[in-house]
């Protein structure tokens, strides 16, 4: 099933004038503001179904900037976790550490804590979440690791969630018969599949993330479209 953008139900547009600053705070800096225009951060917290007040897992959270996102989506009365490896906190010299530790210094998101914690170690402990999401991670896993252990590491997010929690998964789409692991790209039908596996049930896709100007057939960071590739967006749910 998919959803498209003007589908989206009244909760969920006002989630986004929450988000979006017009009855909720949002102190972003202008440098993650300006990535807005590609990732539509607020219109995919509300497909996805955030609100606030809910507990809330950011899996491989690197720099934060989906963290924060979330922050203002649950507002005081809710709670963000990013949950980083200890991969990605020392890659680029440590990019991503100096990176969220500098977003959260001060008591700068105060609803916002930390975890390090390999994905795939994840379990019922770190929870319960009532959601979790993923931006552009999952396909790393699936190229590098292969389908067991991206399978593997989906249940480990699943078994952090409520029963009835969900997912939202988005990532660089690939097409079939290309190289899509040298692009950084992965196929929307095997993300599906792996996160079935899991246990978890696709409740929706969406369109949100499409973009005209990516073929798919370039690297994720080619000069044109980085920042504006195609990506694909799903609602995952664990059930009841």
């Amino acid at each position: 099933m998919k959803i498209q953008r003007t589908a989206l139900p009244v909760i969920a547009a006002l989630v986004i004038a929450a988000c979006s600053g017009e009855t909720s705070e949002d102190n972003r800096s202008e440098e993650d503001r300006a990535r807005d225009a590609g990732r539509k951060p607020f219109e995919v917290v509300a497909f996805i179904g955030i609100e606030p007040g809910m507990n809330v897992l950011d899996v491989m959270a690197a720099s934060g900037w989906y963290t924060e996102v979330l922050s203002v989506a649950v507002g005081p009365d809710g709670h963000v976790t990013a949950q980083n490896t200890s991969g990605s906190l020392q890659r680029r010299e440590g990019a991503n550490e100096k990176a969220i530790s500098q977003r959260l210094a001060n008591n700068r998101l105060p609803n916002v804590s930390r975890l390090n914690k390999e994905t795939h170690e994840l379990d019922a402990g770190d929870g319960p979440f009532d959601a979790a999401l993923t931006a552009l991670n999952l396909h790393d896993i699936y190229n590098s690791a292969g389908e067991q252990a991206t399978i593997a590491t989906m249940a480990a997010i699943y078994s952090t969630l409520k029963p009835g929690g969900v997912f939202g998964v988005i990532d660089h789409q690939g097409l079939d018969g290309q190289d899509n692991a040298a692009l950084h790209r992965m196929l929307k039908s095997d993300a599906i599949r792996v996160a079935e596996a899991a246990g978890f049930t696709l409740e929706a896709d969406s369109d949100i993330l499409h973009s005209d100007i990516d073929d798919m057939t370039q690297h994720m960071r080619a000069e044109g479209i980085r920042g504006y590739t195609n990506r694909f967006l799903l609602r995952l749910r664990k059930p009841k």
